[in-house]
């Protein structure tokens, strides 16, 4: 399975973004309204960052910057790791895992596509999964696959 399936199956095709000289207080606004983890941070459609509740708790509370005297270009992550529509989830999951971060962009060179999370790749790690096992029982069964 690769990213683009993924992004296929989402009920929701939005990109939900903020500016550099976004409020960190605003930033996490966007957070708590979507219930997401991270936001992207784009300039003029270039993605330029991502933000997330980690970035703030690492480099704003930590650090003793109050969220809103704070902006979003002080506290985020970049460069970005990001991954293609053709990127298989495998390989995300590998990114993830080593990079320690929940969230991957999704760009198709120069445009973003969209973000995909851990749990966007276990969900569809697990409907594989699924699908595999119900196969082989259908298999098993003598029913054709």
């Amino acid at each position: 399975m690769k990213v683009q399936q993924i992004l296929d199956a989402k009920l929701i095709n939005e990109i939900w973004h903020v500016t550099p000289d976004t409020l960190v207080f605003d930033a996490l606004k966007v957070l708590e309204k979507y219930n997401i983890g991270a936001t992207l941070v784009m300039e003029n459609d270039k993605l330029v960052g991502i933000f997330s509740e980690r970035d703030y708790a690492r480099r704003g509370i930590l650090k003793g910057r109050p969220s809103k005297e704070s902006f979003v270009r002080d506290l985020m992550t970049s460069p970005v790791v990001t991954v293609t529509p053709q990127t298989k989830i495998e390989e995300c999951l590998t990114l993830m895992t080593e990079n320690h971060f929940r969230h991957l962009p999704v760009v198709d060179g120069e445009t973003v596509k969209g973000m995909v999370s851990s749990s966007d790749i276990f969900r569809a790690i697990l409907k594989q999964y699924n699908n595999l096992v119900s196969s082989l029982e259908g298999y098993i069964a003598g029913r054709p696959m």
